[in-house]
């Protein structure tokens, strides 16, 4: 009986392992040698080997695209996701906290706009409109208050998942100690989300910086050019170079790469938990 539990167990190692591997892996080798190929060559799309291996000329090259296209690139993906994650945890983490802590009607139907965010899609006219309105189109600001509207019905359901394992006993005696509610959640609360954080952070943070249409869409001209959107410059409808356009995925996926090889334990640490608390 355990030989063939032994032997059940290798089976499904390695059949996770392959589909690791022709899921994430094979495509980002493929990525990898594109980028690193000719003009020429990278247009035939081969999984081959390049004849000349050009991987740092062409990121080279596609950094300093257009007066250092990338970098102001760079820039204004890393600042629309430094502010947008930073409102979505302290504001996604404060309605957590409320819903969790009332069971009235009220609570229900806030939470059931929540849900209704992660089904419903964004309303793009509308919400130019609205931007427009408020005179914040075409600004990081606007484009900040998008992604915070997108991403927290994800984030609220994170925190509310491992708000349940928190006992109320704690804001109790926080309130005979005289904390005020803000200070409850601050010095109390907070601390404890520490895995709920890490990854509403990191799920967040990838899904912001390598967000295509939202600044498509809401933060259109050259000077508000984020990560995705410089793709373009490397294809288009007569001319294509792909080797730079593989060269431009490779230089957007270094830092949230980055960001989850960093935070891999606490994501899959955080979302197991909250799971399970939930």
């Amino acid at each position: 009986m355990s030989i063939r539990r032994t032997i059940t167990n290798l089976l499904r190692d390695v059949i996770l392992l392959v589909t690791f591997i022709l899921v994430f892996l094979v495509p980002f080798i493929f990525i990898l040698l594109n980028a690193a190929k000719t003009r020429q060559e990278a247009a035939l799309l081969e999984f081959r080997w390049p004849s000349e291996f050009l991987l740092w000329a062409n990121l080279r090259e596609v950094i300093t695209y257009g007066e250092n296209r990338m970098l102001l690139a760079l820039w204004n993906s890393t600042l629309l996701t430094v502010g947008s994650v930073t409102l979505i945890v302290v504001l996604s983490a404060l309605v957590a906290f409320v819903m969790q802590r009332r069971s009235d009607r009220l609570a229900s139907v806030v939470g059931s706009f929540m849900l209704a965010g992660l089904i419903i899609p964004p309303a793009v006219v509308p919400t130019v409109f609205f931007l427009q309105w408020l005179n914040l189109y075409k600004t990081l600001t606007g484009m900040i208050m998008v992604d915070v509207a997108l991403n927290m019905p994800f984030a609220i359901l994170i925190f509310r998942a491992f708000m349940n394992s928190i006992p109320r006993e704690l804001d109790e005696a926080a309130i005979l100690d005289g904390a005020s509610p803000l200070r409850i959640f601050f010095s109390v609360i907070l601390p404890l989300l520490r895995p709920a954080i890490v990854t509403v952070v990191v799920t967040s943070s990838v899904n912001i910086f390598n967000d295509f249409v939202g600044p498509l869409y809401f933060l259109p001209g050259e000077k508000n050019v984020t990560a995705p959107l410089t793709l373009f410059s490397f294809i288009s409808q007569f001319s294509s170079q792909y080797n730079l356009l593989f060269a431009d995925v490779v230089v957007m996926t270094i830092i949230p790469l980055i960001i989850f090889i960093f935070f891999q334990r606490q994501l899959v640490s955080g979302m197991m938990g909250g799971a399970i608390k939930g």
